[in-house]
């Protein structure tokens, strides 16, 4: 296994997925759950956003073949989709999908599905299984390793990550990483170009 091709995949994915930028959509899609039921409904969202993560790398290849879409097109796409993603957690708008939480207790949206296992993780997920179908042993390994990352995030820290960096340090946070995903993301759209352009 190729160690740092593993931790890069790991990092690039731990950023997709934005546990910290979570944390506030997570706190107020859970506003209306009893504190105690809480944790739970985390680690619940967590398996399902992890279940779909492992579908998307076993069969989205086969989806992607029976679309006819193109890898270079896929990673182009998925770099610019990363860094419309990455401006809005630089300029977050005010009005968000996620800024009230739903009635009672959420189930699978807006959680699972697009907080932690969103159209660009589910990309990201496929870019890496297109690239290199022999290593998927390893692909396994990173979403493994970073739905972990998210899980004790989300899970374990976000009650106390959030008082201890308070609103204003969550908001510094994001926008850090969403810097750091832009630049992500101009090298996935630079590589694809460049193959198109090579091919």
């Amino acid at each position: 296994m190729d160690l740092t091709l593993f931790i890069s995949t790991v990092f690039t994915l731990t950023l997709v997925m934005d546990p910290l930028g979570n944390i506030p959509m997570f706190m107020s899609a859970l506003k209306n759950v009893p504190e105690g039921r809480r944790r739970a409904v985390i680690i619940r969202e967590l398996f399902i956003a992890l279940a779909i993560m492992v579908f998307f790398l076993l069969f989205g290849k086969y989806i992607v073949s029976a679309l006819a879409l193109d890898l270079t097109a896929m990673a182009v796409a998925g770099g610019i989709v990363l860094f419309l993603i990455a401006l809005q957690m630089i300029f977050p708008t005010h009005h968000s999908a996620f800024a009230e939480g739903p009635e009672g207790e959420p189930f699978i949206v807006p959680l699972a599905i697009p907080l932690i296992a969103g159209p660009s993780t589910l990309s990201t997920v496929l870019l890496f299984s297109l690239q290199d179908p022999g290593r998927t042993p390893m692909w396994f390994g990173v979403v493994g390793v970073a739905w972990l990352i998210n899980a004790v995030i989300l899970g374990g820290l976000s009650g106390w990550l959030s008082r201890l960096l308070g609103a204003r340090g969550l908001l510094a946070m994001e926008k850090l990483m969403g810097m750091i995903l832009v630049t992500v993301s101009v090298q996935m759209v630079m590589t694809g170009l460049k193959k198109f352009m090579a091919g």
